[in-house]
């Protein structure tokens, strides 16, 4: 492969998944910080968005899959404490983060576009609120 072929998909590490997910959610490192009643600082979460920490605790985890409303389990295979096929099915309520009209499970890796791509119209229209 070349160097401009991943070896991989487009799977999206866990600081690209949180930094998405919190810019669909429109909401600012610092109001993650007070959701997350003290577990995380906002420095920290930045560490996390920027891939400095790819591998933070499990509480960390689970206090932002709480204020995200993203599965648990999802952040966990990304943070590398399970693989995706160890990963629970979800039945009904997986894609309250990423409305869509889809007639069948959309794939992580098509959830994870449309939310990168959602992150990307919110952040043009102003990158705020």
């Amino acid at each position: 492969m070349t160097a401009n072929t991943p070896e991989k998909s487009r799977a999206q590490s866990l600081g690209q998944y949180l930094a998405n997910v919190r810019t669909t959610k429109r909401m600012s490192l610092r109001e993650v910080e007070e959701a997350c009643a003290g577990v995380v600082s906002n420095a920290y979460l930045s560490q996390l968005e920027h891939d400095k920490i790819s591998k933070p605790s499990p509480n960390i985890l689970h206090a932002l899959a709480e204020v995200y409303a993203v599965p648990y389990a999802t952040l966990m295979a990304k943070a590398g404490y399970i693989t995706e096929t160890q990963k629970p099915k979800q039945k009904s309520g997986r894609h309250a983060q990423v409305p869509t009209f889809a007639t069948d499970d959309l794939t992580t890796e098509e959830e994870e576009a449309l939310l990168e791509y959602l992150a990307f119209l919110r952040s043009r229209k102003g990158g705020g609120k």
